[in-house]
């Protein structure tokens, strides 16, 4: 039975990760310095596979990510559900000037269902993110491509994992490091039948793995 791969990878670190500053969809950054140095730097010890296919979010930070860690790949496919979830309101700000502010509070309580100003509802957020791993995964069987990448936000990935990846997980049990993610693996009649791909690698390849395994990290 054909399987198909798809290779799901968070951006690399922006200035805003450095100064614990919310950026989400509403807030294009680029990678900063220290995010580029930390991508060759898991490029030289680690394993990435090869990919001629990417799925890419539109934000400057996933697209440059994607330059540095599959500089060969021939095919680019940008998409804008890809996108981080936008947080209105609090973009641009810090977790110690949120923790007072009487929205963010609300907007931390699920059950409350708060929608920030100027930003985009749980719901929307999370019905795009499932939408979008639907169609990455429609697109390359139809297109009979077996082995593809996305880079995209780890919102995003943990969205999209706790709604259709086994094992089953709470989404920030998914939390992916910058650079990093899953290797998901599916075959179209797991897909058809059931909508769910299985997490079977942690990316690079040898990045969890105990040291005497690194040299045995998979190439492809």
């Amino acid at each position: 039975m054909k399987n198909y791969t798809l290779y799901l990878i968070r951006h690399g670190i922006t200035a805003a990760n450095l100064n614990g500053l919310y950026a989400g969809g509403g807030t294009d950054l680029p990678l900063c310095p220290e995010g580029r140095a930390d991508l060759e730097q898991l490029k030289r010890q680690f394993v990435y596979p090869k990919v001629d296919t990417i799925f890419l979010s539109p934000m400057a930070r996933a697209q440059q990510t994607a330059e540095i860690l599959f500089p060969g790949a021939g095919k680019r496919l940008v998409i804008d559900d890809l996108r981080e979830n936008h947080f209105g309101e609090f973009e641009g700000r810090t977790i110690q000037e949120l923790k007072t502010d009487p929205h963010f509070q609300l907007w931390m309580d699920p059950a409350k269902k708060y929608q920030p100003v100027g930003g985009e509802s749980a719901q929307d957020f999370h019905q795009r993110c499932a939408r979008t791993f639907l169609r990455m995964f429609e697109y390359m069987m139809k297109a009979g491509i077996d082995k593809a990448a996305c880079v995209t936000h780890g919102g995003v990935i943990m969205s999209m994992l706790a709604q259709q990846a086994l094992p089953r997980r709470r989404p920030e049990d998914w939390m992916a490091d910058p650079g990093c993610g899953y290797q998901l693996q599916t075959s179209a009649a797991m897909w058809m039948r059931d909508g769910l791909a299985e997490a079977v690698r942690i990316l690079p390849f040898g990045y969890m793995d105990p040291p005497e395994e690194d040299e045995q990290a998979e190439e492809e």
